[in-house]
């Protein structure tokens, strides 16, 4: 199989534990990318966050960001974007706030935030993987739900990070029985990801190869996290990282290294390295 596309994950998958990118890695994507395979980013991140990865990379297609919620290479002129309805954001924001959790409400541009009465540390946990401040500005309020009633507002996604599991398991089941229309994704131990009914990374991965002309046994997708489930399962090989959760594992064609070792690197040489340069 003559594979035409590579979908990468960020977190867990082309960073490392300190966040940064190895050269081997930098060094291996213009390896592929010479054999003219396009590569992409599918990420939780939002589209400023994933556009400087790319940058650093030197990416410049299509993105897949907010779990598939916002695919774009021109933040102005999206492909594919599904927002969560202005009503149903205030909805599930009102669910939230009444339990100790911090609230992320994600637009392509900015996000707004709660003020957490918990240790900083926490806060940072959620502030760590959304990219630079500069390139997208994070604004804390007293009451997020406050906020959107002053100014409503239709976001790709909403992040939520738990204190404490019965919060967790309350917050979700009501949001389940109540605000229809939302997918809840669980992307880490206490950490979720609201979405728009029917988005996914492997949707997302759908739609990007629709307007490619690629079909999905085209495709090498690399995860490490449940969000990547789906996407890894769907396409014509899917990669686990050695450290990618068990779900992850389960679905993965095959297994690489972790992140830790460089395993997005290892992947594409003994992936691709028989691959002659494909005509997109």
């Amino acid at each position: 199989m003559t594979y035409k596309l590579l979908a990468l994950n960020i977190d867990g998958t082309i960073l490392r534990s300190n966040s940064k990118i190895t050269k081997q890695t930098k060094d291996a994507i213009q390896y592929v990318k010479e054999k003219g395979v396009y590569v992409t980013l599918a990420t939780s991140r939002p589209y400023p966050s994933a556009k400087k990865i790319a940058k650093a990379l030197k990416i410049d297609g299509c993105l897949i960001t907010s779990d598939g919620a916002f695919i774009a290479q021109n933040a102005d002129e999206p492909i594919f974007v599904r927002r969560i309805q202005e009503e149903k954001a205030l909805q599930v924001v009102d669910i939230l706030e009444r339990y100790e959790c911090h609230i992320r409400v994600l637009h392509e541009d900015f996000s707004i935030g709660n003020k957490v009465k918990q240790r900083n540390h926490l806060i940072a946990k959620m502030t760590i993987g959304v990219g630079d401040p500069l390139f997208y500005p994070i604004r804390f309020v007293d009451s997020v739900c406050e906020q959107l009633m002053q100014e409503p507002m239709s976001p790709p996604k909403i992040q939520v990070q738990f204190f404490e599991k019965e919060d967790q398991k309350r917050a979700i089941r009501q949001i389940e029985e109540v605000a229809n229309g939302v997918r809840v994704l669980e992307s880490a131990p206490g950490r979720f990801e609201i979405v728009s009914a029917g988005v996914s990374k492997a949707r997302g991965l759908q739609t990007l190869g629709q307007y490619l002309g690629i079909r999905a046994n085209e495709m090498v997708a690399v995860g490490s996290q449940n969000t990547d489930v789906d996407m890894v399962n769907q396409v014509g090989l899917g990669v686990a990282m050695g450290n990618a959760t068990d779900s992850v594992k389960e679905v993965a064609d095959w297994l690489t290294r972790t992140n830790e070792q460089n395993g997005v690197s290892y992947m594409i040489r003994e992936v691709f390295r028989k691959q002659l340069r494909v005509q997109l």
